[in-house]
């Protein structure tokens, strides 16, 4: 199931999503990048990352998939 999450990318490209975000698998994007200034509220920023580190399970998903990615690309030939 496709679905829109609203984020800002800041001008080095790093993107901070507006609200927590819970996938069942890891899963592709798609970034489409507007022309409007952002509007919002770092306190909500700061409530949303707070509270999606303390979910220990997702916590835990995100870094078997990071253990997953960098176990990938050592692999690679550079």
């Amino acid at each position: 199931m496709s679905q829109t999450i609203d984020a800002v990318i800041d001008e080095n490209g790093a993107v901070r999503l507006l609200k927590p975000v819970h996938l069942s698998h890891p899963s592709r994007a798609l970034v489409t990048i507007l022309e409007d200034q952002p509007v919002w509220d770092d306190a909500d920023f700061e409530a949303a990352y707070k509270a999606m580190a303390e979910d220990k399970e997702r916590e835990s998903q995100a870094l078997e998939l990071s253990e997953a990615t960098i176990g990938d690309t050592s692999d690679e030939k550079r």
